[in-house]
């Protein structure tokens, strides 16, 4: 789906084209292949479990906030999220604008026993391939990054690679193309990657367009309980969260207060 000019977004777009470029032309496909990579753990399950769930993300900064933790040290996170309940990781591995790499993914995935999600700019299978050599078990593919024949085909190639995909949409027609695209699970995110503004309520006005077969996940702004009791009542599978917990001086215990009702006596 094509995108404004000039928006963080096509910015963000124009970089990623021009860095897997040159990935590609040191490393080519067949050596990226990785036939021994493990098997992928069950992503779309971890969602489908009772309740709400969380996907925690480790990210170092991001191009509205800054840096979010000073010097975050992954392992030491990414087990704080078990401890605190997180059912899946989102991990992101774009470098220029968030400080990510692969090498970020697979220290998680050897770490934790989670299901693992590469949240990236995916705009060529290439990153599917690089995704699943790095033991990935699912991935993000964004309606408003890909026309949508591209994206029906990068998710076609994802699930032939065993990935499972999560599908970013922020409109009604990106929500089309999601399912045009046979996606079984869709993000909203809240957050518009075209002026990094968040409005939570985008989930609650597209909920109605999602068919209630495919599992929908809520991104972005997702900052205290309250939101998820309002979420889980509009049967939203689980949300992603990742600025409110890499700033929490104790991830674990922030991750427990969030999935914990205010006057519920109870965690989700």
């Amino acid at each position: 789906m094509s995108v404004p000019t000039g928006t963080v977004l096509d910015r963000i777009l124009a970089e990623t084209r021009e860095e897997v470029a040159r990935r590609i032309a040191s490393t080519p496909l067949s050596a990226v292949d990785a036939p021994a990579a493990p098997a992928p753990r069950r992503f779309r399950a971890a969602l489908e479990a009772p309740g709400i769930g969380v996907i925690a993300e480790f990210k170092r900064r991001s191009p509205s906030a800054g840096a979010l933790r000073e010097e975050p040290d992954i392992d030491e996170i990414v087990r704080a999220y078990g401890r605190g309940g997180a059912v899946a990781l989102s991990i992101l591995t774009e470098g220029p604008n968030f400080g990510g790499s692969l090498a970020d993914l697979q220290r998680a995935r050897a770490t934790s026993a989670l299901p693992v999600l590469r949240k990236d700019f995916i705009v060529d299978p290439y990153q599917l391939h690089e995704a699943r050599a790095a033991a990935a078990d699912a991935v993000l593919l964004i309606a408003a990054a890909l026309e949508p024949r591209e994206l029906t085909a990068l998710h076609a190639e994802a699930q032939a690679l065993g990935l499972d995909v999560l599908v970013e949409v922020h409109d009604e027609r990106e929500v089309e193309a999601a399912l045009q695209a046979g996606a079984a699970i869709v993000g909203v995110n809240n957050r518009d990657l075209r002026d990094f503004s968040v409005d939570v309520a985008r989930t609650e006005r597209l909920r109605a367009s999602i068919p209630a077969e495919v599992l929908l996940v809520s991104e972005s702004g997702i900052g205290s309980a309250e939101q998820l009791a309002r979420l889980q009542d509009l049967d939203v599978a689980a949300v992603l969260v990742g600025e409110t917990l890499m700033r929490a001086p104790d991830p674990a215990a922030a991750l427990v207060r969030l999935r914990t009702f205010s006057g519920a006596g109870g965690a989700l």
